[in-house]
Parts: C-alpha cells; structure tokens; sequence
C-alpha cells in the first residue's frame, strides 16, 4: 500500500488509491482526471519514505465525482443592549476526488 501527502486548494492530505476526499473546488467535470503535482511526501509500504524539499516530481492522478456545495453554515453576530443582531449563511463549493494512482 502506498500512501501521499499532497497539498491543494492551502490545505494538506493524506491518500492512498481508492481514496475519496473533498478538497476546495478544482475546475473540471465530473469525470475529468486531475493532476495533483504538489506531493509533499510518500510511504511505498512501509518500506521507502521519501520526503520533498519542498516537492517531489511524482504525480498523484484522481478522478473528479462530485462537484457540489457543502451545507449552509450560519454566521451570527450580536451586541447586547443596542439591538444589533445580523444573521448570514454560507455554503462553500468543494470537489469530491477519488484517487486513482500514486
């Protein structure tokens, strides 16, 4: 089993293949293979670590599944005794990715 550390969208990940995670939203359609470039580290079953300085030049390749919207976070702001009360909800887009290969 191999294993990647990979880095999208400001943020980190650990895979394998045939693993599903959601990451900010790529560009693309569903069905569309993507390149991750940004390999921080990998494990080739327990036996070889290689760590980048700051990258390593293989490739993590996905499949995309999913381009959505995750679910409505409500945002309240209140001040006490001078009737100031705001209420703003957020949904933020993000890309579900199946790994294929590392």
């Amino acid at each position: 089993m191999s294993l990647a550390v990979i880095k999208t969208g400001g943020k980190q990940y650990l895979v394998k293949p045939g693993d599903k995670i959601k990451i900010e939203k790529l560009t693309g359609q569903v069905g569309d293979m993507v390149k991750f470039d940004t390999m921080l580290t990998t494990d080739e079953t327990g036996q070889k670590i290689e760590i980048g300085k700051p990258f390593l030049k293989t490739q993590v390749t996905g499949k995309i599944l999913k381009q959505a919207r995750a679910d409505k976070v409500m945002v309240i702001k209140f001040k006490s005794k001078v009737r100031y009360r705001r209420k703003v909800g957020h949904r933020q887009h993000y890309t579900q990715v199946q790994i294929e290969s590392i």
